[in-house]
């Protein structure tokens, strides 16, 4: 199991007092915090072997280069991808999924093909979709998530409603977008189950799964869920801002054209027309986030040391320790499946009447950080009837003590606001 107090210790940030009181930070679905580990990586690369990497020869542009793309290969094994050309580097996940709306969604979907995404998607992997749809004549498809019967708004499978999901899918069906985990309601898409029937229903149609919430906080084997996209960010695991991750088949990154051109891009540049590089630097155009690389590789250094299978049962361990507590006060909504063990370490909820942002601002004169409002989820807002929700997030630094602080300035809540 995960010792916590000794891994509180690289992290510098959990020292800090807000409004007087111990930090409790339990926003990591938004972006997690940093260990020293990670900070002095990216501190050391500056103070060492700063230079701009590939092309040059001399030494510090050699050992740039040797650093960041050893990230890569550490980022490959991370997630299970035996290619690490098909690791492509990007600023987050939202410009990996523009990525592959740019460069292969414009040229493979048009009018009358469709698109099929869940009701709960994050914006990131929604308005891509619903623009180019808008823009080719495509037509997008909204999976329903099931619902329960009774106060619980989704039911406790945890899953999208698969029944929709498979009458959505016809020989028109171009693309499937979901995501892996939800960023609201902590649901567990099974993405393998997700991906066989695409494979049985629309044999055509190409597969782009959101992990920015899974690879963090779980282990994930890209290779073996039979997608043909996967997209995740950096700053949600241990990693700096800056820097993401688009996984693709090497096959339809031979065929998509660069989403971006320029420099380091290029084979070859003469005045009639250009050649491009080959994979994964055709799709890396100009001077990459060479620290922001090497930190990310740091953060799986970090995260592989620790297990992610004891990550995973760490956080089933808060996040049962949550449900339990909150399910306890009158007047608490929580949404998403109350079994601790098909959902991510995200819990969302409502108390009474108050306000999400009344609630969050409560909790942060306590000195308890969570996040409150649509959560890049208005779809998902319109489906649960909610106009928006708080939101707690749990990561390998966590302990049951902040949680129990979380439930403390839940109180103060209702007592402000005689709930």
């Amino acid at each position: 199991m995960i010792d916590v107090s000794k891994i509180r210790e690289d992290f510098p940030i959990l020292k800090r007092r807000i409004n007087g009181k111990q930090l409790a930070y339990l926003d990591n679905a938004a972006t997690s915090q940093k260990p020293k580990q990670v900070i002095e990586a990216i501190s050391n690369f500056y103070k060492t072997s700063n230079a701009n990497v590939h092309r040059g020869i001399h030494t510090l542009s050699v050992e740039a280069t040797e650093l960041m793309e050893n990230a890569r290969r550490k980022v490959a094994d991370f997630v299970g991808v035996k290619d690490s050309a098909e690791i492509i580097f990007v600023r987050n996940a939202t410009e990996a999924v523009n990525l592959v709306a740019y460069s292969w969604g414009r040229n493979n979907i048009g009018r009358g093909d469709e698109i099929v995404l869940t009701v709960a998607e994050h914006h990131s992997n929604f308005v891509v979709w619903q623009q180019l749809a808008l823009e080719n004549g495509a037509v997008l498809k909204i999976v329903p998530l099931r619902q329960a019967q009774g106060l619980r708004p989704i039911h406790e499978n945890g899953e999208v409603d698969l029944v929709a999901f498979k009458n959505a899918l016809t020989k028109k069906t171009k693309l499937v977008a979901f995501f892996h985990v939800s960023n609201v309601l902590g649901i567990i898409n099974n993405a393998n189950r997700l991906s066989s029937i695409v494979h049985r229903e629309a044999p055509k149609a190409k597969i782009l799964i959101d992990g920015a919430q899974a690879v963090p906080h779980m282990p994930v084997d890209i290779d073996s869920i039979g997608c043909d996209f996967y997209v995740f960010t950096g700053h949600k695991m241990l990693g700096p801002t800056g820097i993401g991750v688009l996984w693709a088949k090497r096959e339809l990154l031979e065929e998509m054209p660069p989403f971006l051109f320029g420099g380091e891009m290029i084979s070859k540049v003469v005045l009639e027309k250009s050649s491009w590089n080959e994979l994964p630097w055709k799709f890396e155009a100009g001077t990459p986030d060479i620290a922001g690389a090497i930190g990310l590789g740091a953060a799986v250094d970090y995260l592989s040391k620790i297990g992610m299978e004891n990550v995973r049962k760490h956080e089933i361990k808060l996040t049962e320790h949550a449900i339990k507590k909150l399910s306890e006060i009158p007047d608490v909504t929580i949404y998403g499946p109350l079994d601790a063990k098909v959902r991510g370490g995200v819990v969302a909820f409502n108390v009474g009447p108050a306000h999400a942002h009344d609630v969050a601002s409560i909790l942060d004169s306590e000195g308890v950080a969570i996040r409150s409002g649509h959560h890049c989820a208005q779809p998902l807002m319109e489906f649960l009837q909610i106009e928006s929700a708080a939101r707690a997030s749990f990561y390998i630094y966590n302990t049951e003590e902040e949680v129990d602080r979380l439930v403390e300035g839940i109180g103060k809540v209702k007592k402000v606001f005689k709930i």
